[in-house]
């Protein structure tokens, strides 16, 4: 009982010093680590409710107990305490909150308004660019299919300026009819104008108005004879008919929504969402937030909103199947944060309870379910899966985090080191890593003096960490693709940086690369073979793979780099517009190597001594 009284003692000389206000307070353990965030309308009440051991649950009372500091913020009013709270617990994804996990940003389309031919394109961020946007859309394959209609029937350019402004003849994408070519005219400004009109009108939800007037074109065009004009006015009409049947809703009147749907089971929760944009679903996505078993859906679903719409804008309606525990200071907060001072744009929260709108939240529940219960499944399956890994390599518990590591290169060239991830829920994208390769002492083709190299980076980093008192995760199991060689490489790096408790695992490919056929090493161990139906070699298998795609992309995407790389970039005083003038004038960077003193002066820009740097620069020791 020591502890929980020490604890007390603490939170009540807190509440001596809290403000009487609304604001923020943040409760931390021993190691300095956040465990809650939360609000109050009251500060000094909320804290002393702690001290007095007032409504605890067996959670706070763990979470009280273990307590030893608190911060407080005060803010002007209760809204700006949750939008604050959110902002927290995002950042510090403290244990005792339920806490929004894999909240990536979604695209959006923007149609760019700063050059006299608007761009379409993808976008993701914040809106600094002039232009119209639209979105949100829950996944890249929905962008990417909307984007391709956008082409289809609008003719829309999605090139870079710098493209737009090189280009002398139409591109293929005019070739396969999905641009008007405005970058050589084949298309005025006006006209390209009045496309780009239509296409913000069809995202805006009139596409019916649109394809009621090409029908109509299309109709007057076969009548003059025109087939050629009627079959491209076909073409387009279809495009838009099939996406805005695709995407169209039953829910009338919803111009603007998303749809949420929560559904708990088993201490784990899912929320399902859907986007309503125009009439339009731009799809949806399931998030699995952290929470605890004690935590009922409108809580969950409460704590899930502020976190989510923490750097989302707002939209009119959100649509759910519980009602938040705190849905007005919700309200009233997204209605602050999206400053909508229009009393018709005020974001309102609700549980609707029939027709077209309810219809829309039980299919969100539907997919709240079937989400969850596929998520419990694996979860079982893959807690057997770890279990045989545990028993083949000898570790002494279930492994949380399994770090796979892997090199690419050719002939030396390009090299890439790869980190991999994975968990009890899977990879944890989020925490791949790629090492650029960098030793300059190492032989081309060296893969143990690679593998070392990355190992001194990544542990000696962490070590680094753990000395200064920052919070890091160590890997339980670490997993090498490679034999007895690059094992041996990596136990003398952690064996210099004392960190031999680490589980080492060489993975070695079978004769001729053979799956099923993989030799594991490790340390003290004659080397073995897994049975070829083994779940574990399976997943192991899983894991290496993973490994090898991450290493192989790395490695892909800095050569396409390296080849993009103009000989001229490496010559001091030749910039962008000088590259151009050069290239321009000369038709590429090998012409330009060709070219004398005389003819390099004549290039607006270019001096004596720049002249005789370039010529210098493609005759070393001439």
């Amino acid at each position: 009982m020591a502890e929980p009284l020490k604890a007390a003692d603490l939170i009540r000389d807190e509440a001596r010093r809290a403000p009487d206000g609304p604001g923020v307070y943040r409760m931390y353990g021993e190691d300095g680590t956040c465990l809650y965030v939360g609000k109050a309308r009251s500060l000094k009440k909320r804290v002393t409710q702690y001290a007095q051991g007032r409504f605890h649950t067996q959670r706070i009372g763990l979470m009280v107990s273990l307590t030893r500091s608190m911060e407080f913020v005060s803010t002007k009013t209760e809204t700006e305490a949750l939008l604050l709270e959110s902002n927290f617990i995002k950042k510090l994804k403290p244990r005792f909150n339920v806490v929004l996990r894999d909240d990536k940003s979604f695209a959006e389309l923007m149609i760019r308004r700063d050059h006299a031919a608007p761009q379409v394109r993808k976008h993701r961020g914040a809106h600094t660019i002039k232009g119209d946007y639209f979105g949100p859309f829950a996944s890249t394959w929905a962008v990417n299919r909307t984007l391709t209609t956008l082409q289809k029937a609008f003719l829309l350019r999605t090139c870079s300026d710098s493209v737009y402004e090189g280009r002398t003849r139409p591109c293929m994408l005019h070739q396969i009819k999905r641009c008007s070519a405005p970058c050589v005219g084949l298309i005025d400004l006006e006209a390209y104008g009045a496309l780009v009109d239509e296409a913000e009108a069809f995202l805006s939800g009139k596409s019916r108005t649109i394809i009621n007037r090409l029908a109509g074109e299309m109709q007057a065009a076969s009548d003059d004879l025109d087939f050629e004009t009627a079959a491209r006015l076909r073409d387009r009409i279809r495009a838009l008919s099939t996406i805005s049947m695709e995407n169209s809703v039953s829910a009338e009147g919803l111009a603007e929504a998303d749809v949420f749907a929560v559904h708990a089971e088993g201490g784990q929760a899912c929320v399902q969402v859907f986007f309503y944009r125009s009439g339009q679903n731009w799809g949806g996505r399931a998030y699995f937030p952290r929470v605890d078993r004690t935590d009922d859906e409108a809580m969950i679903l409460s704590a899930f909103l502020g976190q989510f719409y923490e750097d989302k804008p707002v939209p009119r309606l959100i649509l759910a199947n519980a009602v938040p525990t705190e849905k007005a200071l919700l309200e009233e907060a997204f209605s602050l944060k999206a400053k909508l001072n229009d009393a018709r744009r005020v974001a309102s929260i609700e549980r609707p309870q029939r027709g077209d709108k309810k219809a829309l939240v039980d299919h969100a529940l539907t997919n709240a379910r079937e989400a969850l219960g596929r998520r419990l499944a694996e979860s079982s399956a893959q807690g057997k899966i770890l279990d045989a890994v545990v028993e083949a390599f000898g570790l002494e518990g279930r492994p949380e985090r399994i770090e796979i590591y892997d090199n690419s290169h050719v002939q030396g060239t390009n090299a890439v080191g790869a980190m991999v991830v994975a968990g009890p829920e899977g990879f944890q994208k989020s925490q791949y890593r790629k090492f650029n390769i960098r030793g300059e002492d190492l032989t081309p083709g060296d893969d143990f003096g690679m593998m070392t190299e990355v190992m001194r980076r990544r542990f000696g980093r962490l070590v680094k960490d753990e000395e200064a008192g920052e919070e890091v995760v160590r890997p339980d199991l670490v997993l090498i693709d490679g034999g007895l060689g690059q094992l041996g490489a990596v136990r003398e790096v952690m064996a210099e940086l004392g960190l031999e408790d680490i589980a080492l695992v060489g993975v070695a490919k079978g004769p001729d690369r053979d799956a099923g056929m993989e030799r594991f090493f490790i340390p003290g161990r004659e080397p073995f073979m897994l049975p070829m139906k083994s779940p574990a070699l399976y997943y192991l298998q899983r894991l290496r793979d993973e490994a090898h795609r991450f290493a192989i992309g790395a490695h892909r995407k800095r050569r396409a780099m390296d080849i993009k790389k103009n000989p001229l970039d490496e010559i001091e005083g030749v910039g962008p517009g000088r590259k151009k003038a050069l290239l321009h004038a000369f038709g590429s960077a090998r012409g330009v190597s060709r070219a004398s003193v005389a003819d390099l002066i004549k290039i607006d820009g270019v001096s004596q001594a720049l002249a005789e740097r370039i010529h210098a620069h493609f005759r070393p020791g001439g």
